[in-house]
């Protein structure tokens, strides 16, 4: 359903809401939630017939971007040619949120779990297909997956391909054999060698976040909302430096934590900073289904980030230079963060499931016949790219091209990087016709 269109500088925009399942595997008389999607067009075109690009944004748990006349990079560029669908993917922005309230009804920790496990990417592609048909005319539609959304395009080429007529996939190739403890014994070497790699270029911070963790641990110290901040929860905002310029929004940060030369209070300007960097107040799903990405079939994922932790000492808080820690979500951070406690109950017994459904059709991937242009970011610290690599071999009709001039979120900085892949689907034909 129309809800709202209006014109903004470079944009015209039609906001759509349609009502989809809770469980698409389910009764579908059963209970349903709000699906938001904005529709982006150049205002020159906008009565045009144009292919129509369905942007599936990273996460898990994140709202699609909100555009602006200059950004994201890639917006523009693809509103030469395309008519852009931004999904806000349910449980996010305008969709029916997942949020503390929402969590705080359920009494019941199997069923908070269980309503979790109906955020998953299987969903995900379920809720885009409905839109494509009942919105768009059933019209095929590209898809541009980043991060997470690449996850989410391998589900689509798994469950519902014929929705597609070419994917484009910037630094979000997942193994299609998911293990989230490969993953994460993957992850921590490149987070390690991201923290030297900070340090090599700001030296003296090596000093102040060692006196920082120094400072928190013998002191209660409080964040504005009145959380402890506590070294593990310090170390969190490496987080920052998979993107750009990852290293020097934690310089600067770091750069004013100290209210006096004698180190002897902290700054409110800093303790503002980490409490909004780290508070997933506005994300909340980013942390509690994060290990869920990597659930396929039987088996718990348990807290993999945290095990594999415990097996890298060089991460405790007591070693100097103290080690940050990147897309790692850990059970402490559902009694720390006071944002993310009413999900404690659901995340636990979503992390201890028995069996997860089933994301990837691996022999349908590797007889893929749509277009899908790749590029895999060589230094990229949350996908690995030893396994992005594997799975580009594993998916037919595949071209990648793989970088160390970006980081994970070049497709924001550069809008080339969308150009060049959309010239590597040209080159092998062009989208999908019919």
């Amino acid at each position: 359903m129309l809800i709202s269109q209006y014109t903004m500088p470079g944009r015209h925009i039609r906001d759509h809401l349609i009502d989809v399942p809770l469980d698409w595997s389910g009764d579908r008389d059963g209970p349903t939630i709000k699906l938001f999607a904005r529709e982006v067009v150049d205002p020159a075109k906008k009565d045009e017939k144009l292919p129509l690009l369905v942007f599936l944004q990273g996460g898990p748990g994140g709202k699609s971007p909100r555009p602006t006349a200059t950004a994201p990079a890639w917006l523009g560029e693809a509103l030469k040619t395309h008519r852009v669908i931004l999904p806000d993917q349910r449980g996010t922005g305008r969709s029916t949120p997942v949020d503390a309230a929402t969590m705080a009804q359920f009494t019941d920790p199997q069923a908070a779990g269980d309503y979790l496990a109906h955020f998953r990417a299987d969903s995900i592609v379920a809720d885009f297909e409905h839109l494509r048909k009942t919105v768009f005319g059933e019209t095929l539609w590209q898809s541009l997956g980043q991060s997470y959304g690449g996850f989410l395009t391998l589900t689509y080429l798994s469950q519902a391909p014929e929705g597609l007529s070419a994917c484009y996939v910037a630094g979000g190739l997942p193994s299609i054999t998911p293990s989230a403890e490969l993953v994460y014994q993957r992850t921590y070497p490149r987070v390690e060698a991201k923290t030297r790699r900070y340090y090599q270029r700001y030296p003296d911070d090596a000093v102040t976040v060692g006196a920082l963790a120094d400072f928190i641990g013998n002191n209660d110290v409080r964040l504005p909302d009145g959380d402890r901040l506590s070294i593990q929860r310090l170390q969190t905002v490496g987080i920052d430096f998979g993107m750009a310029p990852g290293f020097e929004n934690v310089h600067w940060m770091i750069d004013e934590a100290f209210a006096s030369p004698a180190r002897d209070r902290l700054s409110d300007h800093f303790l503002a900073e980490v409490m909004r960097a780290t508070s997933y107040d506005s994300n909340p799903l980013f942390v509690v289904l994060q290990e869920s990405l990597y659930g396929e079939g039987a088996g718990a994922t348990g807290w993999a980030a945290q095990r594999v932790r415990d097996t890298l000492p060089q991460f405790a808080t007591d070693r100097r230079p103290l080690l940050f820690t990147g897309e790692m979500m850990f059970p402490w951070m559902l009694d720390e963060i006071r944002s993310l406690r009413p999900f404690k109950p659901g995340a636990e017994a979503l992390a201890q499931r028995p069996r997860y459904s089933a994301l990837y059709d691996t022999a349908r991937l590797a007889a893929n016949d749509i277009p899908v242009a790749a590029v895999i970011y060589h230094d990229d610290m949350y996908v690995d790219a030893a396994l992005s690599l594997e799975t580009a071999a594993s998916v037919g009709n595949l071209e990648h091209w793989i970088t160390n001039e970006f980081e994970h979120d070049g497709i924001r900085q550069s809008a080339g990087v969308f150009k060049r892949l959309l010239g590597m689907v040209a080159e092998k034909g062009g989208p999908r016709r019919s």
